[in-house]
């Protein structure tokens, strides 16, 4: 399937017009970025929305209700960006926190929050290091595998937090690695924008 032939606002998105067009302007900045800084793999600019867009949007509808979400490894603003876009129409409360160690990256991150104007807080910093956050929810999108994951994720989920972490076809390897060493509750979502992902849903994460 063609960039061109996918649905763009599909119906469990279900924004308006206006966030369609701001994730438009998004999409728009991460194309002209990409040609000086790696924001995105080259091989998947031509299928952003689906790949990058969408598959970021489908984590929102997931989390709990809380006035702080962080986001680890923000990269190029998938996830972070994305979910900050689809707040300002859902919950104009709620704060985005890009943690992104990267300055290029971040430089990117604060150009897009301001052409935006987006309710972000961006951290120039690792995530291992920075002051633990307190989160309601915390995300990461194709930063570690989950068992180096779920510290970072540790460190700045609240208690009665939930985590919301993508994962790629070995979600179930890393699932079994993981409760080696942490116990939590888990949900796994069926990824709205690949047959093959899933989408992990954490809480009660706590150290063996």
């Amino acid at each position: 399937m063609v960039e061109g032939n996918l649905e763009r606002n599909p119906a469990w998105l279900n924004v308006s017009r206006e966030t369609i067009e701001r994730l438009e302007i998004f999409e728009s900045l991460v194309r002209q970025w990409t040609q000086r800084i790696n924001l995105v793999s080259p091989a998947t600019v031509q299928e952003m929305w689906n790949r990058h867009i969408l598959d970021s949007a489908q984590l929102y509808r997931l989390a709990r209700p809380g006035s702080k979400w962080v986001d680890l490894g923000s990269g190029g603003g998938f996830p972070g960006i994305i979910l900050a876009i689809i707040a300002q129409e859902r919950d104009p409360g709620r704060t985005l926190h890009l943690v992104e160690s990267d300055q290029r990256k971040a430089a990117f991150l604060r150009k897009a929050a301001i052409e935006l104007q987006c309710p972000v807080e961006i951290h120039t910093q690792r995530a291992e290091v920075l002051t633990p956050m307190s989160a309601d929810c915390v995300s990461a999108r194709a930063l570690a595998p989950l068992v180096d994951l779920l510290p970072l994720v540790s460190r700045h989920l609240i208690a009665g937090g939930r985590a919301v972490l993508p994962k790629g076809i070995r979600a179930t390897e890393e699932i079994e690695k993981a409760r080696a060493v942490w116990t939590f509750d888990l949900t796994i979502e069926q990824s709205q924008t690949d047959p093959q992902a899933k989408v992990l849903l954490i809480e009660n994460l706590r150290h063996v």
